[in-house]
């Protein structure tokens, strides 16, 4: 999951010209015209270089997603995006280049899918610096709750929550939905521009992404003033998980519809995986992926409990190691007994993460409980691991709680903090190939009847249908 964007790096707005549907527009008057804003922020938009859409097809209802994350880095906002031109739709994305896994990876999705998008690009330290500035200012006014305004708790959250917003306003659309809060401001704004309806996706709960202690008591006040404020207008509002939902409800009132992070059946294998450890050649393998491998994920505890199992298991790493993380881990694995066997892997596309979680043993979904957001949330590796047909490790967790109740023996509880008794269960899982490949089969199963987007789309088209007026 991205982060959210607080100290991202500013940018450029940069549009790849694949629609015809699409030109720039340089006479501000023109702008103003095909823009029809209130809130006179044309001139600003032109006049900052960003391209203007005029559809050609009045009769297609249009959805414009807003982001400050690549797509590269965002499988959620990829799923809804590619939903929507699925079912009709004309879609655009505006997004950052926020851990993007490269320029490849961000050009080839919508192209593939047949939506457009504005991607912001890097800016250089001077050209950022009056917007680094505010945000500083923002962050001080609102932190310490000097000034607490809509737009100073957005600025206060993103050096260019400004011009997101400009950008998601140069793109005139029925609906605008937000990711991250960041892309509710600019949602908001968009909407106000274009006389639009508007909506916003929780994958997290944000105020809860913060510790909740003294020391960001402001910065979490914050947070929820910027929510409270935008969520009574939204009219589409979704959320990750089911306690994600029951938090926003909690806090303002509005509960979302949970829609989960699972993924398509086009990206799984066509039939389920026979693992090396199955065929009884080489040892069982454990996986675990994220964009960045670091420190406060729950991997040190596994690797200490792998040096206390009978079975010696192998753990695998996908993502891009924390400066310094992989001797410190790898130095942790010797001092545990696990020596050499923590492999370490690249990022791949988000298209094929669920072919390669297949080829291992088990999967490790390693939440903590602090910040509070992280016993609440449901992560793509859990949903990822099931779509593979891979039974899942999960941490103790109040979510993770509830999907393991919900798949069954697919799954495995654990208390990260006991290495001696999450060695033993893993031993227990790992040493009975036939009762490891029972698990496989239900994972397998559960993945394809229920955890799969294309059960769980249906449920996101009908919300942004009814957002819109449309007869599903």
């Amino acid at each position: 999951m991205c982060e959210s964007a607080i100290g991202m790096e500013n940018a450029l707005l940069s549009c790849p010209k694949t629609s015809s549907q699409s030109r720039e527009i340089t006479d501000t008057a023109d702008a103003a015209d095909k823009l029809s804003c209130p809130c006179k922020w044309a001139e600003r938009v032109v006049r900052e270089g960003f391209e203007v859409s005029v559809s050609g097809d009045g009769k297609r209802p249009s959805v414009c997603l807003v982001a400050p994350g690549a797509p590269s880095s965002n499988p959620r906002l990829v799923k809804e995006a590619n939903a929507l031109a699925a079912a009709g739709f004309r879609v655009r994305v505006v997004c950052g280049t926020g851990h993007s896994l490269g320029t490849a990876f961000d050009e080839g999705i919508p192209v593939a899918w047949k939506w457009e998008f504005s991607q912001l690009r890097s800016r250089g330290k001077w050209q950022r610096f009056p917007q680094v500035i505010r945000q500083r200012i923002s962050a001080r006014l609102a932190w310490r709750g000097w000034v607490r305004t809509t737009t100073t708790s957005a600025w206060a959250e993103s050096e260019f929550a400004g011009r997101l917003a400009r950008a998601a306003s140069a793109e005139p659309a029925d609906i605008y939905i937000g990711h991250y809060l960041p892309g509710l401001y600019a949602a908001w704004k968009a909407a106000r521009c274009h006389n639009a309806v508007y909506g916003f996706d929780a994958e997290d709960s944000h105020v809860d992404e913060l510790p909740d202690t003294s020391e960001f008591r402001g910065r979490r006040e914050s947070r929820i003033l910027l929510e409270r404020e935008l969520l009574t207008g939204c009219q589409h509002l979704t959320a990750a998980s089911p306690l994600i939902a029951e938090t926003y409800e909690r806090r303002y009132g509005k509960r979302p519809l949970t829609i989960l992070n699972v993924f398509p059946l086009a990206e799984t294998p066509s039939d389920p995986v026979q693992t090396p450890y199955l065929k009884g050649d080489g040892p069982p393998t454990l996986y675990w992926f994220s964009q960045t491998v670091g420190s406060g994920r729950g991997l040190e505890q596994i690797v200490a409990a792998m040096g206390q199992m009978t079975v010696p298991a192998v753990l695998h790493l996908r993502g891009n190691p924390a400066s310094g993380y992989r001797q410190r881990l790898e130095d942790h694995a010797t001092a545990c007994g696990a020596g050499g066997r923590v492999i370490w892997h690249p990022p791949a596309a988000p298209d094929e993460m669920v072919r390669i979680a297949a080829g291992h043993d088990l999967g490790l979904a390693l939440e903590l409980t602090d910040p509070p957001n992280r016993a609440i949330c449901l992560t793509n590796k859990a949903f990822t691991y099931l779509l593979a047909g891979i039974p899942t490790v999960f941490s103790r967790t109040p979510a993770q709680e509830w999907l393991a109740h919900e798949v069954g023996e697919a799954s495995l509880v654990a208390d990260l903090g006991d290495p001696v008794s999450l060695a033993s269960q893993l031993d227990e899982i790992l040493i009975n190939r036939d009762r490891l490949a029972g698990r496989r089969a239900t994972a397998w199963r559960v993945g394809r009847e229920r955890f799969n987007w294309d059960a769980e789309q249906g449920v996101f088209l009908r919300s942004v249908r009814n957002a819109l007026g449309l007869v599903a």
